[in-house]
């Protein structure tokens, strides 16, 4: 598999050069040659197949030579080796819960599979590779944990003063070794912009090997399909009879054909939702994408108009989405190949005021008993107005992060949240930030430190 830029203008790489470059050199993002088709034999055994397995098959095209079988396999078990379950709250809308891993955020499965794709690209060049990574929240703490004590490999994360929360700041500043934590007088705009002027710059390029950790990185992008995939294994586990029809999964009931569900993907940078648009491309029996926003909405408002109007972020309650310029939106049209009307049947977009974010967190606490982080509010509100114009269909949205994360949420649901124990122990441990203004020269200065 090759992988082109987006632009247009730098040379096609393999999957290898790819992660390690982080980045196109004309500022581009990469994207591969052509989208693999799952085959029949890929569904025949679905329902039983393992995680890890499953993980192993939708990658394996994307890796190609790049990394041999079985070492990909190997990475594959320890990128998801824990659950992903889907939990029913209403009649037709369910969960997919993706904090049970180890930084309590959906993150974690990027963040692993690069870590250990990077560690095996390491011990084939000789001197020190440096990660650098922006984060509007959860990025940060979960490419600190993958990448911790990996021997050749410093990690640098940029993140907004003031507008993360108090566990996600820890999880980002409590490492130390590897870790370099930097706290930017500014927004997540300002972190990404200074990340992808650090990787276009031919001068820094020159004295050290850098490359990028955020969903711009293929590797961190493209294994973000495996958590769909283990979704409709469980979507569709009450049934025991498929059916392989122009080599999509359909599914035989013997009262009624089940249907595809309806998936509400909570969006910033739009890398999450890209990735499950693309699981579809290859295969993935979905009925539609939903992508809810906050205020946030220049891309709602885009597929309204068809005019893409940007505007600067504004802060709310699912700050992980404060992204006013999402990087990955231009892979969604390379998988639509720019035609704005294909685009627009297959991908809805809703913005979500954050009123309307605390109202749902109350309500569906209040009537179901189950906690949402305000992303996953923000998912469950568009979901459920799809649905109450579309009453023959059903779906599930992502709870992309942890409750506990976020500051809001008690002080919004009136009750405590339980804290697990991966967060429990943070709060004991010394927390250490480099504090800078968003200017571009400090922080190649930091960079350049590391050499």
């Amino acid at each position: 598999m090759k992988y082109f830029s987006t632009n247009r203008r730098s040379v096609q790489v393999s999957f290898r050069d790819a992660t390690l470059n982080g980045q196109p050199d004309d500022k581009g993002l990469y994207f591969p040659e052509k989208i693999p088709v799952l085959s029949d034999d890929f569904w025949k055994d679905f329902p039983a197949k393992s995680k890890a397995q499953i993980a192993f098959e939708v990658i394996k095209p994307y890796v190609g030579a790049s990394v041999p079988d079985e070492t990909l396999f190997q990475i594959c078990g320890e990128t998801v080796n824990f659950d992903f379950p889907l939990v029913r709250i209403t009649e037709n809308i369910q969960a997919l819960e993706l904090f049970h891993g180890a930084t309590l955020a959906f993150k974690d499965v990027g963040a692993r599979f690069m870590s250990r794709c990077l560690r095996y690209f390491s011990k084939e060049k000789s001197g020190k590779t440096i990660v650098i990574v922006a984060t509007s929240g959860d990025t940060g703490g979960a490419v600190a944990n993958g990448f911790y004590e990996t021997e050749g490999v410093e990690v640098v994360i940029l993140y907004p003063k003031g507008k993360v929360s108090r566990v996600q700041e820890l999880q980002l500043t409590t490492l130390g070794k590897n870790i370099t934590a930097l706290e930017v007088a500014g927004n997540f705009d300002d972190c990404q912009s200074l990340a992808k002027t650090a990787l276009a710059d031919e001068d820094l390029k020159r004295k050290v090997f850098l490359t990028s950790a955020n969903s711009i990185n293929v590797a961190r992008w493209l294994p973000q399909q495996f958590y769909y995939f283990y979704a409709l294994q469980q979507w569709f586990a009450e049934n025991s009879r498929f059916k392989i029809q122009d080599s999509r999964l359909k599914i035989r009931n013997p009262k009624s054909e089940i249907q595809n569900p309806v998936v509400c993907v909570p969006s910033g940078n739009f890398g999450n939702v890209c990735a499950g648009i693309l699981a579809r491309a290859s295969g993935l029996p979905v009925s539609k994408f939903i992508a809810a926003t906050n205020a946030n909405d220049v891309i709602p408002n885009f597929l309204q108009s068809g005019k893409m109007k940007t505007k600067p972020s504004v802060p709310t309650l699912s700050n992980a989405m404060d992204v006013a310029n999402p990087s990955n939106f231009v892979r969604i049209l390379e998988i639509f190949e720019n035609d704005f009307p294909n685009l627009k049947e297959n991908l809805e977009a809703v913005g979500v005021s954050d009123e309307i974010t605390a109202d749902v967190m109350r309500e569906v606490f209040e009537k179901y008993g189950y906690v949402l982080d305000p992303h996953g509010a923000v998912g469950f509100y568009a979901l459920r107005q799809y649905l109450e114009k579309n009453p023959d269909e059903k779906g599930f949205f992502l709870e992309t992060a942890h409750p506990v994360k976020f500051d809001s949420v008690e002080k919004i649901i009136g009750t405590r949240v339980e804290i697990p124990e991966a967060v429990k122990n943070l709060f004991s441990r010394p927390a250490h930030s480099v504090k800078m203004k968003a200017d571009y020269e400090d922080l190649k200065n930091i960079i350049l430190g590391h050499v």
